[in-house]
């Protein structure tokens, strides 16, 4: 018998290092295939930027006009650029009340809060390499959702004087912390520990909640509770849009810079490594910047579900899986779409109004079905 020849540990790494190679050089080969046919399809991007933020103007105009009381869409546009221009407004007091003061910071907030969803969602999936990952995947939502029903149930005193909003805001930080702490596995962030973390959090604090729920004698405040878990923007004004609303354009300008990482993870740990991106301390900020953008985001709308695991999906199967083309058509469409769900809600079962996170799961749960039968199918 022959001996089998010893390779060295340099011959090992250099097999290594030909393995890697080839897998990127297929992973690069494939992911310029597919956008090709996606590309043939639809226009370039920068046509389709600018179809859909004037689609999110005209939905934004629309959502404003309709309601209990109907505006004309002239009257909007006059009301908006006279206050734009800080010029007086030949409108009606009530016409003016009723859309500078009472639709348009609601509608402004569905856009900037679908917008942030969608990126968030967009951020997760390639992050954890997890497709069903969204913005509650993590138990962010949970935890914002148990400190903000002991607020509501308790009063303030209980949460050290801080308002719903802000108690929210600490509970999904303390939940992204206790989280990313249980997911680390010899000083990392394992992607798979990540997910269940979130989950097993998620049902955890997601009982607890149930229980102040439960212990609470005031019907009130726990009617109050529960339609805040369900999503709502009922609450939305002038003073609580600028906090969202920069939170949504700062992580948002953050993660366009990140989307040559962002395609570098989804391809695996191995192919961003030889690219030369860090995978822990990219993945470790891309999860940070994720989660305290679903914190402000919930502590202003409550749980909103299914936007930022629908969305990005959609969008990925029209234009492909560039992450320079889809983090930002996703953001817009996730604007629109929320803006849109928002105005159902006002009118479907008027004058009463329904909580929002239940037409996004009415609406997203057969999308989701939809995607699940077509991947089995490919």
């Amino acid at each position: 018998m022959s001996a089998v020849p010893k390779q060295t540990p340099t011959a090992v790494a250099a097999d290594v290092a030909a393995d890697v190679a080839a897998d990127v050089a297929e992973r690069s080969r494939d992911a310029r295939q597919r956008p090709l046919n996606h590309r043939n399809r639809l226009t370039s991007l920068p046509i389709v930027l600018p179809t859909l933020f004037v689609v999110l103007v005209v939905a934004v105009c629309v959502a404003v006009a309709v309601g209990s009381v109907g505006v004309r869409l002239d009257i909007v546009a006059m009301v908006i650029r006279d206050h734009l221009i800080n010029a007086e407004t030949s409108a009606s007091a009530m016409d003016d009340q009723i859309v500078w003061n009472l639709r348009l910071p609601r509608v402004l907030l569905a856009a900037a809060v679908g917008a942030g969803l969608a990126a968030v969602g967009v951020t997760l999936q390639a992050t954890v390499r997890n497709p069903l990952a969204d913005p509650y995947v993590l138990g962010v939502s949970a935890g914002a959702g148990l400190t903000a029903s002991i607020a509501i149930t308790l009063g303030s005193v209980a949460v050290a004087g801080l308002s719903t909003s802000a108690a929210a805001f600490v509970g999904a930080l303390a939940a992204t912390i206790a989280v990313l702490g249980l997911s680390r596995r010899a000083g990392r962030v394992v992607p798979s520990r990540l997910v269940l973390a979130g989950v097993t959090l998620s049902y955890l604090f997601t009982g607890a909640t149930s229980f102040v729920i439960f212990r609470t004698a005031n019907a009130d405040a726990a009617h109050s509770v529960l339609f805040w878990l369900l999503g709502s923007l009922s609450e939305s004004s002038w003073s609580n849009l600028a906090l969202p609303t920069v939170a949504v354009l700062v992580a948002g300008g953050y993660l366009m810079l990140q989307t040559r990482t962002l395609n570098a993870l989804a391809a695996g740990d191995d192919a961003a490594l030889s690219l030369g991106v860090s995978v822990h301390r990219a993945r470790i900020q891309l999860l940070v910047v994720a989660s305290l953008l679903t914190g402000v985001l919930v502590a202003v709308s409550g749980g909103i579900g299914f936007v930022g695991l629908i969305v990005p999906h959609l969008v990925r199967l029209a234009i492909g899986p560039d992450h320079r083309r889809l983090l930002p058509i996703a953001m817009l469409v996730g604007a629109i779409y929320l803006v849109a769900v928002d105005l159902l809600c006002r009118i479907l079962v008027r004058p009463e109004e329904l909580p929002i996170g239940i037409v996004t799961a009415l609406l997203g749960a057969p999308v989701f079905l939809w995607l699940l039968r077509r991947s089995e199918a490919s």
